[in-house]
């Protein structure tokens, strides 16, 4: 199934937490921070503006990006963890 978001929201997959501290301790689920990290699925239609007009997002899909803690919503799709957010709740794009 595919999620399109509507307007200026965008769907992200989280990227996966590490699993080892900077020394090399190996972490345990339970501490595992989630990561502010992820990858673009999908975009919306872009906000609208004056006259009726969206504007284009800034992202597109493929891009990774970095996105605030507690940013958007959780959902989960046939067993994907996904997270619908608005796109200025995107703080950079990482190359």
């Amino acid at each position: 199934m595919k999620v399109t978001p509507i307007g200026d929201k965008v769907v992200v997959r989280r990227l996966e937490a590490e699993g080892k501290t900077a020394g090399g301790i190996l972490l345990p689920d339970a501490a595992k921070e989630k990561p502010q990290e992820g990858r673009v699925l999908s975009v919306g239609d872009g906000r609208l503006i004056a006259g009726g007009k969206r504007a284009p997002h800034q992202v597109r899909e493929g891009d990774k990006v970095v996105f605030l803690t507690y940013a958007g919503t959780e959902v989960s799709v046939d067993g994907d963890d996904l997270l619908i957010l608005r796109e200025e709740d995107i703080l950079a794009v990482i190359d």
